[in-house]
């Protein structure tokens, strides 16, 4: 079985293009004028890479430790890009709406990880806490490199700082114990393995 297929690498780029044109506009690497405030549908493609370079990493990292800790336990687990399930297609396209209209709420949905074969309840957690786990790592080892480098590159700064507030809204929101959020599978898998 292959680590990564090339239609998984496929859906991989397109979720971080889909990420890069919702975190775009809202993340970006230059000082906004008045003419910005005044125009907020204008797409600049600077933003749009810049976007998808510090808000793609944590989401897509997320989901492949979901998979390779999956896999590592001898699990079929495959990517499944939001655009192959109709409940996560209508939820990203309301995200796009809400981008479109340039609304203050944000909601994405990059996909999810399905995982068949024989899984435990500790099997079960430990791929659920997974995810969150790299999220947490980038959010703490982010704010590590903010405070021990000095002198760092404006942009750089910026990028780091982004990546800390992303992975820490990451790892707060996919660690509520709500189905089907991993902190839910975290719960009922340890409620399993101790009752």
């Amino acid at each position: 079985m292959a680590i990564l297929t090339i239609t998984e690498i496929l859906a991989l780029v397109i979720v971080s293009l889909y990420l890069g044109f919702i975190f775009s506009g809202l993340i970006t690497t230059r000082i906004k004028t008045a003419y910005d405030y005044m125009h907020k549908r204008r797409f600049d493609p600077r933003d749009f890479w810049f976007a998808v370079l510090v808000a793609s990493p944590g989401v897509i990292l997320h989901e492949l430790a979901h998979k390779f800790v999956g896999m590592a336990f001898g699990l079929n687990a495959i990517f499944i890009p939001f655009y192959n399930n109709l409940t996560t297609l209508m939820i990203a396209g309301f995200s796009i709406v809400l981008k479109l209209i340039a609304s203050p709420f944000m909601l994405i949905v990059p996909g999810f990880v399905s995982i068949s074969g024989d899984i435990t309840p500790q099997v079960s957690a430990i791929t659920a806490l997974a995810g969150p786990l790299v999220n947490l790592t980038l959010w703490v080892g982010a704010i590590y490199l903010l405070k021990k480098k000095k002198n760092l590159k404006r942009k750089t700064a910026a990028a780091l700082a982004l990546t800390a507030l992303i992975n820490k809204w990451l790892f707060i929101f996919n660690m509520l114990p709500l189905p089907p959020l991993d902190g839910s599978k975290v719960l009922f898998g340890l409620m399993q393995t101790i009752f």
